[in-house]
C-alpha cells in the first residue's frame, strides 16, 4: 500500500508540474493576442466594438480563468483552483460556437479594412510571434480544452479515492468532458453542413433538396447498378445520408455549364428499406448488395471486397 501511494504521488506530482508548465505557455500565447491585438485595437478604435467582440469572443475571460487557475496551481491549492475553474468552463463552449463567425469576420476585415490589414501584418512580424499569424492563435483555447481533459484524468487516476481532492477532480473531469462533447458537437454539425452544401453544389439543378434540417452525410462512392433485365451494368455515384440514398450520373463532358456536375437519377428513402448481401461473404473479388424498397429492388455491385463490406455496414446502420 505504501509503495502504491508513493507511486501515485510521483505520477501525480509529475502531472501537476506538467499541467502548470503548459498552463504558463498557454497564458503566454493568449497574452500575445490580448496585448498586441485586443488592448491596442480597443485603444486605437481601428475596429468597431461589435467587430472586435466577434473576432475575439470571450478571450479575455478565458485568460482570467486560466490565470487564476495557474495561481492556485503554483501554491499547490488544486481543490479550490478546480472549483473556481469549473465555473468558467462554459466559456469554452461559447468560444467554440463563435469561432466560425470569428474566422469569417477576421477574413472580411483583412480584405476590406486597409488599416487593420497593415496593423495585423505589423504585429505578426514582431519576434514574440515567431512567425505565427493571428489565425494560428485563435483556436488555442479549444486545443487547451482537449489537453485539460487528459491532465485532469491523469491527476484523478493518481489521487487516492478517499480524499476530498478526489471528489473535486472527478467533478472537474466530468465537467470538462461535457464541455468537450458540446464543442465536438458544434464541429460535427459544422462539418456536416459543409458536406451537405458540397453535395448540393455537385448536383445539377435545384430539384433534389440535399440541405434538410436533421440530415447527416454518411458516405459517397461509385458503384455498379445491376439492371433487372439483361442490360449492361450502369456505373453510378451514390450519396448516402441518414435518411436517403441518392443515385447520380455524370453530366455530359461537353455541357457548357454542368460538365463537372452530376445529374440526380433517383432518391431512395431509407425508412422502408432492407439491405442484404447477395454475395461477398467470403474474401473473393468484390460483392453484390440487394436493397429492397416497397416498389423496387436495387442491386449494387463492386469488384472491391472492402468497399462492398463498408457500404453494407454503412447502409445497414443508416437503415437501423
Amino acid at each position: 500500500v505504501e509503495e502504491q501511494r508513493a507511486r501515485w504521488e510521483r505520477k501525480r506530482s509529475r502531472a501537476a508540474k506538467e499541467l502548470l508548465e503548459t498552463e504558463h505557455r498557454y497564458l503566454e500565447q493568449l497574452d500575445l493576442v490580448l496585448t498586441y491585438f485586443v488592448t491596442i485595437l480597443k485603444a486605437k478604435g481601428t475596429l468597431k466594438p461589435a467587430v472586435l467582440e466577434t473576432i475575439f469572443g470571450p478571450l479575455e475571460s478565458l485568460y482570467s480563468a486560466s490565470h487564476v487557475l495557474s495561481l492556485h496551481l503554483e501554491k499547490g491549492n488544486l481543490g479550490p483552483g478546480l472549483e473556481n475553474f469549473c465555473q468558467s468552463l462554459d466559456l469554452y463552449g461559447h468560444y467554440a460556437e463563435n469561432l466560425e463567425q470569428a474566422d469569417k469576420t477576421l477574413k472580411e476585415q483583412v480584405r476590406k479594412n486597409k488599416s487593420f490589414r497593415r496593423f495585423k501584418k505589423l504585429q505578426e512580424g514582431r519576434p514574440q510571434f515567431q512567425g505565427r499569424e493571428l489565425e494560428d492563435l485563435l483556436p488555442l483555447p479549444l486545443q487547451r480544452l482537449h489537453e485539460y481533459k487528459h491532465f485532469f484524468r491523469d491527476l484523478l487516476e493518481n489521487t487516492s479515492p478517499d480524499t476530498a481532492e478526489y471528489q473535486k477532480l472527478a467533478k472537474t473531469v466530468k465537467s470538462v468532458c461535457e464541455v468537450s462533447h458540446w464543442v465536438q458537437d458544434i464541429f460535427d454539425k459544422r462539418e456536416n453542413s459543409l458536406q451537405l452544401l458540397r453535395v448540393q453544389k455537385l448536383l445539377k439543378g435545384q430539384k433534389t433538396q440535399v440541405l434538410t434540417a436533421g440530415r447527416w452525410y454518411i458516405r459517397e462512392g461509385w458503384l455498379l447498378v445491376v439492371p433487372s433485365k439483361g442490360e449492361e451494368l450502369k456505373r453510378r455515384m451514390f450519396f448516402l445520408f441518414s435518411d436517403i440514398l441518392i443515385a447520380a450520373k455524370p453530366c455530359h463532358p461537353l455541357h457548357l455549364l454542368n460538365s463537372n456536375k452530376l445529374s440526380c437519377q433517383a432518391v431512395y428513402p431509407l425508412h422502408q428499406c432492407s439491405v442484404d448481401k447477395v454475395f461477398g461473404h467470403t474474401w473473393s473479388q468484390g460483392g453484390l448488395l440487394s436493397l429492397s424498397f416497397p416498389h423496387k429492388t436495387l442491386l449494387l455491385m463492386s469488384s472491391n471486397q472492402q468497399e462492398i463490406n463498408d457500404w453494407y455496414r454503412s447502409l445497414s446502420a443508416a437503415v437501423r
